[in-house]
């Protein structure tokens, strides 16, 4: 029997935002595949998943190197696919879990693009974007009517954020915890600062919220997990 890979996303913080399909089967996995970083340890989306995980299952920490060294990153997903495979060749039910939804800004995307030409079967189970559940939490809607809404990632170079936010009418602004204040700059020149808003750790017992991004200190230590929702002051 062929085992089957499962990436699931665990939505944003909260464990009741999973869907019941994902509950489902984390709780029937054999094999769970959390990746860490060589620098950190734990794993958010674990704990998330943690009250439909059964005792039968095993949890396996699977390390994807974030480096610029090409030789380093090769072996380092070599090794991930190895793991990965060598429990589904066991016929093992094996569950890669990821942050908000698996093909939006994921390691699982990787992950599918790897085993995809192996021969198992894979299934992708969808997952609650942080910035939905923002939007929900706050009462913010994201975008409305005939509006144009743009989903950027900070870590994108400077004159491709500013040309966006130039012609969108609201904005999704993702990975924000490196640049804050060149975030903060681009939206305060397109008159956006002043209606946006940050949260970082939506749905976890810490989260922290920011309502107006005009008077936050451009030095503010954001955390890893913070989104940025944005529109026009005129809307």
């Amino acid at each position: 029997m062929k085992g089957k890979l499962y990436g699931i996303g665990v939505g944003p913080g909260d464990s009741e935002l999973m869907t019941v399909k994902a509950a489902r089967i984390v709780g029937e996995a054999d094999i769970i595949i959390t990746p860490k970083t060589e620098k950190k340890e734990g794993s958010v989306a674990l704990q998330i998943a943690k009250p439909y995980i059964q005792d039968h299952t095993e949890i396996v920490p699977v390390v994807f190197p974030m480096v610029l060294d090409a030789k380093k990153q090769e072996e380092g997903w070599a090794e991930a696919k190895r793991i990965i495979v060598s429990y589904l060749e066991k016929g093992k039910k094996v569950v890669f879990l990821t942050l908000g939804d698996p093909m939006f800004y994921s390691t699982y995307m990787y992950v599918y693009r790897l085993i995809e030409g192996t021969g198992f079967d894979i299934e992708t189970i969808p997952g609650v974007t942080a910035f939905c559940a923002i939007g929900a939490h706050l009462g913010y809607p994201i975008v409305e009517k005939e509006e144009v809404l743009a989903i950027v990632p900070a870590t994108a170079p400077k004159e491709k954020i500013d040309a966006v936010m130039a012609v969108a009418d609201d904005a999704v602004i993702m990975k924000v915890y490196k640049n804050f204040d060149e975030v903060q700059a681009i939206l305060k020149k397109h008159d956006m600062a002043d209606e946006a808003v940050m949260i970082s750790r939506v749905g976890l017992p810490d989260e922290t919220v920011y309502h107006g991004l005009s008077d936050v200190p451009a030095d503010t230590k954001v955390n890893y997990l913070s989104t940025v929702l944005a529109k026009r002051k005129d809307r």
